[in-house]
């Protein structure tokens, strides 16, 4: 079914050509197994949530890949996902919670928005991949749309991801070229000198900005830590080396990945590892991070100790 790959959601046409036509749709949001999200796009989890085997659209990253759909469906089947939208369905981590639905058309042509989704009259001759059934810009274009238009920390926790994923160049050159000339481009382009693909999560992107900022930069990301024999036994997420030659490690924990009972067990294995080799290690969680200069000055203090 056409929900089950769209987060639950489906457009008026997809319905007429299922057999639900319609004075059908009217009668089955009277009795709430299908809800109208805006205007040629419903909602039919309501009635599909056994089926599923969970709720579908759950959780930031579900919101916004529904988020995307959202735009594609009421734009109809030629409309392509952009920038921030684009980028949740092709998987990247680090946008914002939410983010609008953004589409653009073939060749730069431009419809009238729909209730929450915007139509772009974003750049004619964009290459275009799919995910899935679904129409989306190619990575570097929608890296570059995108980041134009965040927030210094979420713009680099992309280009970070994107980096990871190997969705785009290591030098970001091909970024690079689609943002200049574009507006926002002038306080964006900095941004891409501050991207580096080893960080696993956004949580270890902000971090490092964080003490990038505050003046107390890692001198390594996944940095190898070795037992007495040379062999690799873990890599701590932000690595200092102290004036004795040791290393500080500060490892960035997310309760949506850390917090499960395999993954707290694998942390401990991993932390008695970096002891056993001599490392100090300091964790923090996203809490730290929400109030900036947890994290930097708890560094400093321990590389002034």
């Amino acid at each position: 079914m056409h929900a089950l790959v769209q987060e639950g959601l489906v457009s008026t046409r997809q319905c007429d050509a299922s057999g639900v036509p319609r004075g059908h749709r009217e009668s089955l949001v009277r009795s709430g197994r299908l809800v109208r999200v805006q205007r040629a796009v419903y909602d039919v989890t309501p009635g599909l949530g056994v089926l599923a085997g969970g709720p579908l659209g759950a959780g930031h990253d579900g919101a916004r890949r529904r988020a995307a759909w959202t735009g594609l469906l009421a734009a109809g089947p030629s409309a392509i996902a952009v920038g921030a939208s684009a980028l949740a369905l092709l998987g990247v981590d680090g946008l914002p919670p939410v983010v609008r639905p953004d589409v653009a058309m073939p060749g730069g042509s431009r419809r009238r928005p729909r209730g929450s989704v915007v139509v772009r009259c974003f750049d004619a001759g964009m290459p275009v991949e799919r995910v899935g059934s679904a129409r989306v810009a190619a990575p570097a274009w929608a890296v570059a749309q995108a980041v134009c238009e965040l927030d210094r920390r979420h713009a680099v926790a992309v280009l970070d991801s994107a980096l990871l994923r190997g969705l785009v160049g290591c030098g970001l050159d091909d970024v690079d070229a689609v943002v200049r000339g574009r507006r926002g481009a002038a306080r964006a382009r900095p941004w891409l000198a501050l991207a580096d693909g080893r960080a696993q999560s956004p949580l270890e992107t902000w971090a490092r900005l964080e003490c990038v900022d505050d003046g107390v930069p890692p001198d390594e990301l996944q940095v190898p830590v070795r037992d007495g024999r040379g062999r690799v036994v873990a890599r701590g997420d932000l690595g200092w080396w102290l004036r004795d030659g040791r290393l500080l490690v500060a490892e960035i924990d997310g309760a949506g990945v850390h917090g499960a009972p395999d993954a707290l067990f694998a942390d401990r294995t991993r932390q008695n590892a970096l002891v056993a080799a001599g490392v100090d290690v300091l964790r923090f969680t996203a809490r730290d991070l929400a109030t900036h200069g947890v994290v930097s000055s708890a560094i400093r203090a321990h590389l002034t100790r």
